[in-house]
């Protein structure tokens, strides 16, 4: 085989003998470059007509590598021609260097490509959307969060080989690396921002701080995370704006996750109300707005008396809910319910102003601190 080859190569130098150098090695390597090109479209297309219908798996496995391939092919070819053609001086040296940093980058890219699909494959097993799914979060954030570590460490390898191709480069690096003084510093000082995100991201894959999907409280904004990359996390806010905060953040801050351990929440409705209000039939009529609604998940409402103020009480009912989102809507419909039925049925119990009057004197009106605002 590799006579046949070397046979061939010397018949086509031949045969383009009569051309001026260059441009003879130029023709020789489009020529290689297009039966490449020739095999590698003749071979995916047979391999597909082979598969058929029937292995999904393999067809993506394809489809996902048809250029990396065809790159692959391409770069062979192009290494076994370039020594019979008649390029002279530095022309052929600098055409092998480039092919080898292609090289490089096609060993990188199938490293990245091998990673992501294993990624992509294991978590064909696991489906998001699914509430208090744990389990799938877990290892949904765990795989995206790695994969994108794993991913960074190869790009920045790959960067790292290609450039000690040269000796310019690699001499730098033998120096800096040697040296303890200021430019050793400077280089330690600009990689700590992506060191940092890297190492917070293998963190967060480890000890789970946050998951996909999870409802977190950050900077007084409520969302739930829809990515993790390898540098930043994006919140999707409840009115739809993406809130954009770095991996480190997460390590090195407080913030509230409302899906740590489980979807379910406790949502809280205040009322103030007058003294004469009759707890005991607001607390049923709360009750049995809870239970009529689709959105409480049946495990606990509760309204208690929280605060005695001096001229109103302070009732608070508490109710549980599967996500966040119920909890919300359910405090709001518990909310206007309660106050349309404190309006229909038992006027008296929302607050009133009284007045005082004093044989003698005008009369002084007493307000009730909360009687602009009954409701929180």
């Amino acid at each position: 085989m590799l006579e046949t080859i070397r046979g061939g190569l010397s018949d086509l130098r031949d045969l383009v003998a009569w051309i001026p150098d260059p441009v003879a090695g130029i023709l020789m390597l489009v020529f290689a470059a297009l039966i490449a090109l020739a095999i590698h479209g003749t071979a995916v297309r047979l391999v597909r007509r082979l598969l058929g219908d029937r292995h999904p798996f393999l067809r993506s496995f394809l489809s996902s590598t048809r250029g990396l391939s065809r790159l692959a092919l391409l770069v062979l070819a192009l290494f076994i021609v370039l020594p019979a053609t008649p390029f002279e001086g530095d022309t052929e040296i600098i055409i092998a260097k480039i092919l080898v940093l292609a090289a490089i980058g096609l060993l990188g890219w199938a490293a990245i490509t091998a990673v992501d699909m294993t990624a992509d494959f294991y978590l064909m097993h696991f489906r998001l959307g699914v509430d208090d799914h744990l389990v799938v979060r877990k290892h949904v954030t765990q795989v995206r969060v790695l994969t994108r570590a794993v991913d960074t460490v190869l790009i920045l390898a790959t960067l790292g080989a290609a450039l000690m191709t040269f000796d310019a480069v690699r001499h730098y690096g033998v120096s800096l690396f040697a040296s303890a003084g200021i430019a050793g510093l400077v280089a330690g000082l600009a990689a700590r921002p992506v060191l940092s995100n890297l190492f917070a991201g293998i963190q967060i894959a480890m000890t789970q701080p946050i998951r996909i999907d999870d409802g977190v409280l950050v900077e007084n904004e409520y969302g739930r995370i829809e990515e993790i990359t390898s540098t930043y996390v994006v919140i999707c806010l409840w009115d739809l704006r993406r809130l954009i905060v770095p991996l480190t953040y997460f390590i090195e801050k407080p913030f509230q996750n409302w899906t740590r351990e489980a979807t379910d929440l406790i949502g809280a409705v205040s009322l103030h109300v007058d003294y004469t209000a009759p707890v005991e039939r607001i607390r049923q009529k709360a009750i049995e707005i809870a239970k009529a609604s689709p959105l409480w998940d049946g495990m606990l409402v509760k309204l208690q008396v929280t605060e005695a103020r001096e001229s109103t009480l302070e009732l608070r009912v508490i109710v549980s809910a599967r996500t966040g989102g119920d909890a919300f809507d359910l405090r709001c419909e518990l909310r206007e319910k309660l106050v349309d039925f404190l309006q229909r049925e038992i006027p008296s119990a929302l607050p009133r102003v009284r007045q005082e009057v004093v044989a003698g004197t005008r009369p002084a009106a007493v307000a009730s601190p909360q009687s602009a605002a009954p409701v929180e």
